[in-house]
């Protein structure tokens, strides 16, 4: 079983990735690894997270097996997160990012050629001031989807949360089927 790093970081929404990290470790089928810039995280919700390590600190760890980041209206992307972003991009491993968190991509390169998809439908004056920059989508790639899988990477609305975590067990096989998959989709949808 690898690890599957979750990076937190101040004004994350914290529900966007709850539903994947609660199943990859319940199932067994990953270790979720809390990682930040700090030891103590405050989400959007004010709900307080606690790192298991720093992100400078995760680039030394083995059998890794992806990152999820979550949305959230900020981008605080330092080296360390670039580097293992890339690494990991290398290596074919899981990039899946939510809402907003798809910046976090796009900044460090990996988009390039890749088709993803964003809340961050269009990049706004008001979208400059906020993340610090011009916009770091690669746009001639953004598909108006709810859920995006290019190969190991998979992007995904805010709202698609639950579709966004069943395309995250789909990439590690805990569907035995596309039946199985639907099945796990109505009954967690209550249809």
């Amino acid at each position: 079983m690898g690890k599957v790093l979750l990076f937190l970081y101040d004004g994350m929404a914290g529900f966007e990735i709850t539903l994947a990290a609660h199943v990859l470790n319940t199932e067994k089928a990953a270790k979720i690894v809390p990682i930040a810039y700090t030891d103590t995280i405050n989400s959007a919700a004010e709900i307080t997270y606690r790192a298991d390590t720093t992100v400078e600190e995760a680039l030394n760890l083995e059998d890794v097996a992806g990152l999820i980041i979550p949305g959230g209206f900020q981008c605080d992307l330092r080296e360390e997160l670039i580097e293992l972003i890339r690494r990991l991009d290398k290596a074919k491993k899981l990039l899946a990012a939510i809402c907003a968190g798809p910046q976090y991509l796009a900044r460090a390169g990996v988009l390039t050629d890749r088709s993803y998809t964003t809340s961050l439908r269009t990049w706004t004056k008001e979208d400059e001031e906020r993340f610090g920059g011009a916009d770091p989508f690669p746009r001639e790639t953004f598909r108006p989807q709810r859920v995006v899988r290019d190969d190991h990477i998979i992007t995904a609305y805010g709202d698609a949360f639950v579709d966004f975590a069943v395309e995250i067990f789909e990439y590690f096989g805990l569907f035995r089927d596309d039946a199985e998959r639907e099945e796990y989709l109505r009954g967690i949808r209550g249809i």
